[in-house]
């Protein structure tokens, strides 16, 4: 900001606003498209916010879906009674002229095995997730799975054991601590994602900063803003999310068109049997 100070800070400030990944929503949402023709699905959730935790483990993509209807959830939230303390706390921080942050979850189902590469670190889904929600204004800190909590577990509480489906011909994970991502690739468990967002930086009751022409203490420049985005955060991370498996899915089954994407799809999964 200091170098664009005199006549182009407010141009600085436009490009870096979060209106940029309405654009990205866009793209995201043509992506999905493609998806459904796979039977993939993609939805968020929030998690989190301003310290209030919401308890969704025992809740699958269907169940999710059905509580954080936009309707009857005003922060897609599906914990109900989590979600009524949440709006109480952002009505309270709103009256303070103070903002809140949180975390939100992302979940692809039908995601098949075997997308990205464990061969080249600049292929590996790991990173290009981790790049995608990253880059969302105010996130800063990405996790897959149940990666932040396994830091801390020994080998034998984090590894997901092997299965074996007899009648379908398919292997399996028993759980799903990994998120649906092992050494880069995808590995058929539901995807699951986590992005954390600090509070959005322009207060209603500024904090204390310094004048760039006088050098003296003074009060920073208040701007429209909401008490939280987490939850718009969410649509966001969902549009990224669908962008960069809609890359993965076309780079190992990508075609002329869609039926041909459709027959390379079927091929492969039908080989997948054969193991």
């Amino acid at each position: 900001i200091m170098k664009y100070a005199f006549g182009d800070a407010r141009d600085v400030l436009e490009r870096a606003s979060a209106r940029e990944t309405a654009a990205r929503v866009g793209a995201g949402g043509v992506c999905r498209l493609l998806l459904a023709e796979f039977g993939i699905r993609v939805i968020s959730h929030v998690v989190m916010l301003g310290g209030i935790a919401a308890e969704t483990k025992e809740l699958d993509f269907d169940d999710i879906s059905r509580l954080t209807d936009p309707a009857t959830s005003p922060l897609r939230c599906a914990d109900k009674k989590a979600e009524k303390k949440m709006c109480a706390l952002i009505d309270s921080m709103r009256e303070k002229g103070d903002t809140l942050g949180g975390e939100i979850e992302v979940l692809a189902e039908n995601v098949p095995p075997g997308l990205g590469s464990y061969v080249q670190w600049d292929k590996r889904l790991d990173g290009a997730f981790a790049r995608a929600l990253m880059s969302i204004q105010a996130v800063k800190a990405v996790s897959i799975g149940e990666g932040i909590e396994n830091a801390g577990r020994k080998g034998s509480e984090v590894h997901d054991p092997i299965g074996y489906n007899g009648p379908e011909k398919s292997f399996f994970r028993l759980s799903n601590r990994s998120g649906g991502l092992e050494g880069g690739v995808t590995n058929g468990a539901t995807l699951r994602l986590r992005a954390f967002m600090k509070p959005i930086a322009t207060l209603s009751s500024p904090l204390e900063t310094v004048d760039i022409e006088s050098k003296k203490r003074s009060s920073a420049a208040t701007e429209r803003s909401d008490v939280s985005a987490v939850a718009a955060c969410g649509i966001v991370a969902e549009a990224v999310t669908a962008i960069e498996i809609a890359s993965a899915l076309t780079d190992k089954f990508g075609g002329d068109s869609v039926a041909e994407m459709k027959r390379n799809y079927s091929a492969y999964i039908e080989s997948l049997k054969e193991i």
